[in-house]
């Protein structure tokens, strides 16, 4: 059966992949020296990642194939529905991931998997009497950054804001709110709110929080508010490139805007600006936070997590995270896409900007915070988003009354509802940590 079992994921990959070399290697290869990762890197991100796979399989031995999609948690559910997952999955939803655990679809990871599952990114579950840990970060980014066109006033800044995204609209938007109610209230009320231990509705620090995002953005026509709702966080492609490659939105896809607040990863967007033309800095000064928090910062992650007892995929994990595993991906990765990890003595970046952002992620920040809405179980962030998206085009009190309700409905809904075969599934509460692994 375990065979079978192999054979039959092999066969989807293959599928999924239409390579016809894997389907001709199937009937004649040993299914448990295949594994098969599912991950949201496509385009050159995937390309580097499947570089890296592929030096890593001379070493081990093991044949691994990758298969790269902007809808990763469709793909995944579809997978496991079918009885047939990948060996290794990586997400950046710790709200996933615990349902997955919660209802036994992923495996505990191996110790020596386990050694580089670095808080805040790998909280530790509590699952059938036992803890242990079910996923640890691949690769990591800062998310409370404010990125700005050099020479433009910091006083009254013209925010991009770009709200579309292929799999998940509204996110930009949440990252907003999470940054401020982290500069604000501090780390203890943020993980509160994003283990869903706040009403939404009742404390003052999420109502704030949406009132002073409305307020820092101030007043935007029609014409304005629609672009921001259909306009991708990545820009639309340049005019003179054949490649289709985005240009982002300080590149000239939102014309006089001048300053952004997104995470490092958008640094692919401007190859050879940031650093020159752009200038990148912390966004606590933004934000109309408290002093004492602006040491804080929001970061967000990928996480790779096992899904069958393939122990090929716990050896790829370990191989992944591992100082010769980061080496080369990030040897086989273009500069501006050079991955951040979450130890000082792994390679990180060498453009100033990279310099910089690992600086905070690896030593200089105070506490790192995992992104909030990705914490919350995915029913719960799904709202968040949508809420997010209907503020931004009606930011009145009585709009934003309802929205906590609703938000606040879903909450307890959730808190009340027994699921998974431990019961309801705690979400890890120690999401915020010191920085350097």
């Amino acid at each position: 059966m375990k065979r079978r079992n192999g054979m039959l994921r092999l066969a989807l990959a293959a599928c999924l992949l239409a390579l016809a070399a894997l389907t001709g290697g199937c009937a004649g290869g040993d299914a448990d020296r295949t594994v098969v990762v599912l991950g949201p890197w496509t385009g050159p991100e995937g390309a580097a990642f499947e570089a890296a796979l592929a030096r890593l399989s001379d070493r081990s031995g093991h044949s691994y194939v990758y298969k790269g999609t902007r809808s990763l948690r469709e793909t995944l559910v579809a997978q496991l529905e079918a009885g047939a997952p990948p060996d290794v999955a990586i997400l950046n939803s710790i709200g996933e991931l615990t349902e997955y655990a919660a209802d036994g679809k992923l495996q505990p990871l191996s110790q020596k998997a386990a050694e580089r599952g670095y808080p805040p990114w790998s909280p530790t579950l509590t699952l059938d009497g036992r803890r242990r840990t079910y996923w640890v970060p691949l690769r990591v980014n800062l998310k409370s950054l404010v990125w700005s066109k050099r020479g433009t006033p910091a006083k009254a800044p013209d925010w991009c804001v770009g709200l579309a995204a292929e799999a998940t609209s509204g996110w930009p938007g949440t990252d907003w709110i999470e940054d401020i109610l982290l500069h604000q209230a501090g780390p203890d009320t943020y993980t509160r709110w994003a283990t869903g231990r706040l009403d939404w509705k009742k404390d003052p620090a999420v109502r704030r929080a949406f009132t002073t995002w409305a307020g820092i953005l101030g007043p935007r026509s029609p014409e304005s508010v629609e672009r921001s709702l259909t306009m991708s966080f990545e820009g639309t492609p340049a005019p003179a490139d054949p490649s289709g490659a985005r240009r982002g939105l300080l590149g000239g896809s939102l014309p006089g805007c001048t300053h952004e607040h997104q995470g490092s990863f958008i640094r692919y967007l401007y190859p050879g600006a940031a650093g020159d033309a752009l200038r990148v800095e912390p966004a606590a000064r933004f934000l109309h936070g408290q002093a004492a928090y602006k040491g804080a910062y929001e970061v967000s992650g990928d996480m790779a997590a096992v899904l069958t007892d393939n122990p090929a995929a716990q050896e790829l994990v370990t191989l992944l995270t591992s100082e010769g595993g980061r080496a080369s991906w990030s040897r086989a990765a273009p500069e501006q896409l050079r991955p951040f990890f979450p130890d000082a003595s792994d390679p990180q970046p060498d453009d100033p900007t990279g310099q910089t952002v690992a600086s905070y992620l690896t030593r200089d920040a105070d506490t790192l915070c995992f992104d909030a809405s990705d914490v919350m179980p995915p029913v719960l962030r799904d709202a968040f988003y949508r809420a997010v998206l209907t503020y931004f085009q009606d930011p009145r009190t009585r709009t934003l009354d309802t929205l906590l309700g609703q938000l606040e409905t879903v909450r307890s809904q959730i808190a009340g509802t027994p699921s998974g075969r431990s019961g309801q599934p705690r979400t890890p509460d120690d999401i915020c940590a010191p920085p350097g692994g």
